[in-house]
């Protein structure tokens, strides 16, 4: 009776996972998909003010994340990058929540911003597209209502702040998935699927070198910080370059407040289930070592399901599953900054590409 059990298990698993291959479309380029049986902290709560400054022209703000890694979900701090190309601009990766497990989705660039979970990163990502700036033929505007530019060497500014009401995604708990419980609720709007369908590029070696530094950190894990991160932001990537040497951190301060800023509950003390990572040519995450298990002291559940990632062709479209209405986030029309807190570990093996 066990082994039939077992190859049910096995053979369900199996069938989601075709499923869930089958709603990525071909257009997007690989990538890897970490899957989680417990939820990623809150975003750290920023205001503009710990925004590091665009340090030159061209360079585009890419938010700060969770990933996840040897110890559970760790933080990627938001710095200054460069596109990859002239009118390219960066859909930030996102947790989106199904089948009882949260999935992590990767960034990519491309010549819009598609769906990232209505996860409202601020700086320009209030949950709909990009509002922090916008290119006017090869030069890169900023919008100074939601970034920071140094004006002694940026000059190619303006103020905008219509759209920002327009386009943001109230996130009072600062909750970093979409669906879920207590998740955000924003189903993608028709020209986010469209955008999203489009060809993209996977992000650049700056940014994986960023990721990687942020990975080999112990301090970046919310199982070492209680999900408050000491540096949120940094001017210049770690570990890469973009354009410059200077590298100026971002201190996290729990004290600060965005007008009612409240931090999420994460659940109760249990024991974090195992975790699986599959390799791919293109990761937004590392692939997480032997797993551990320990008392978190935040979590969505008590003992989660087990966590399991696998390969796929990337796709940020219709990747946020069911979701339920109580105590979620809502698309109005109020900007806000964000960002805040906490997490876990687990286990994982490596597979191939599907």
């Amino acid at each position: 009776m066990r082994i039939l059990r077992a190859m049910r298990v096995k053979s369900m698993r199996v069938m989601l996972l075709a499923l869930f291959l089958c709603v990525i479309p071909a257009s997007s380029f690989a990538g890897v998909f970490i899957s989680v049986g417990f939820a990623p902290p809150p975003l750290p709560v920023l205001v503009l003010a710990d925004q590091p400054p665009c340090p030159e022209a061209g360079l585009m703000w890419t938010p700060g994340y969770w990933a996840y890694g040897a110890d559970g979900y760790f933080w990627v701090p938001g710095t200054w990058v460069a596109a990859p190309q002239v009118g390219f601009l960066w859909t930030p990766g996102y947790w989106g929540w199904g089948e009882g497990l949260y999935a992590w989705h990767p960034g990519y660039w491309g010549p819009h911003v598609g769906y990232y979970g209505g996860v409202n990163y601020g700086f320009g990502y209030m949950g709909i597209g990009f509002v922090g700036g916008a290119w006017r033929g090869n030069t890169f505007a900023y919008n100074t209502a939601v970034v920071r530019v140094n004006t002694t060497v940026i000059h190619n500014t303006y103020v905008d702040n219509t759209i920002v009401r327009n386009n943001t995604v109230v996130n009072n708990n600062h909750v970093a998935y979409s669906g879920g419980p207590g998740g955000v609720n924003h189903q993608p709007t028709p020209q986010e699927n469209a955008y999203s369908h489009e060809q993209h590029t996977a992000p650049t070696a700056t940014q994986t070198q960023h990721e990687g530094a942020a990975r080999g950190n112990t301090n970046n894990y919310a199982s070492h910080n209680g999900g408050h991160p000491q540096n949120v932001a940094m001017e210049r990537p770690a570990g890469g370059n973009a354009g410059g040497n200077t590298n100026r951190a971002v201190n996290y301060n729990p004290s600060k407040s965005n007008s009612g800023n409240v931090t999420a509950p994460h659940g109760q003390n249990g024991n974090t289930p195992p975790a699986k990572t599959y390799n791919s040519s293109h990761s937004n995450t590392g692939n997480a070592p032997a797993a551990k298990s320990y008392n978190a002291s935040h979590s969505n559940t008590n003992n989660a399901p087990s966590a399991k990632s696998y390969n796929a062709s990337h796709s940020n479209t219709n990747a946020a599953p069911p979701h339920p209405s109580g105590g979620q986030a809502t698309h109005q029309p109020a900007p806000q900054q964000h960002e805040a807190h906490q997490a876990p570990p687990p286990r994982q093996e490596e597979h191939g590409h599907r």
